[in-house]
């Protein structure tokens, strides 16, 4: 990944999809107006952050990018297989819908999310000028809402997934995801014969690679040019929100994807 600094910001960008005609960052934890244990560029508002802070913090990272705040589509993220299809930014005092994933194609309209392990997943179309972002955690992965968004993509905007140009960003590693055998049940139901490839056993616990579930999942869908980030929220605490890393007291970092006009 490429790194960026504005003033005390921080932000990365992904090798392929620069010189796109997009815009986007991951936004690390620097730069912003949170005291601990939000501390400090915290993009969430359902964490026990003040609302006031939160909005400052957001609006410092978007003037990082020259990004006006009334451009912003967001969503109530909820763990989900649901998907949603924008044509426009957030109105003011819009109620938020419950999804887990945004598409659009029209310029100019920023689609945020907001991280702390769960995996970001950002696909682009270059030939149709599609975007989406995705929230994926352990639900979204074995639900394939990466899958659902791209053919989501293709049903509504004639996207052929071998255009697709794929990122997954920064979150909780193979080494750190333990899981339980609730879990472990929904993976291989929802895997197959691959789960094993997802999965490993160390000091007995089991541990899923949500970053090689979502590639795999991209790949099954004959997206291949995909860039891996690689980067494990809960190793690197000083730059990443972490829940599990911070015991669930912690913020989101945001990840903002956008089409010039």
């Amino acid at each position: 990944m490429l790194e960026y600094k504005y003033g005390e910001i921080k932000y990365n960008k992904f090798h392929n999809l620069e010189g796109q005609g997009l815009y986007h960052a991951i936004f690390t934890r620097h730069g912003g107006y949170s005291p601990t244990p939000w501390k400090s560029l915290n993009f969430g508002a359902s964490v026990g952050d003040e609302p006031q802070r939160v909005m400052m913090n957001r609006k410092a990272a978007l003037d990082a990018l020259n990004i006006p705040m009334d451009s912003v589509y967001d969503l109530y993220q909820v763990h989900s297989k649901e998907v949603v299809i924008t044509d426009r930014p957030l109105r003011a005092n819009e109620n938020h819908k419950k999804a887990d994933a945004i598409i659009t194609n029209r310029p100019n309209v920023t689609l945020m999310m907001r991280f702390a392990d769960c995996v970001p997943i950002l696909l682009f179309d270059p030939i149709n000028q599609v975007l989406a972002i995705i929230h994926a955690g352990w639900i979204g992965t074995v639900e394939k809402l990466a899958e659902k968004t791209i053919w989501l993509m293709v049903n509504n905007f004639r996207t052929r997934p071998s255009d697709v140009i794929a990122a997954i960003g920064p979150s909780i590693g193979p080494d750190h995801y333990s899981i339980g055998d609730d879990v472990l049940s929904r993976i291989t139901k929802s895997f197959g014969n691959n789960s094993d490839q997802l999965l490993t056993n160390t000091n007995g616990k089991c541990f899923f690679d949500l970053w090689k579930a979502n590639q795999q999942l991209l790949v099954e869908n004959n997206v291949t040019n995909i860039e891996v980030a690689g980067i494990c929220t809960q190793c690197n605490l000083s730059n990443w929100f972490s829940h599990r890393g911070e015991h669930a007291k912690t913020g989101r970092f945001g990840v903002v994807l956008g089409l010039y006009s």
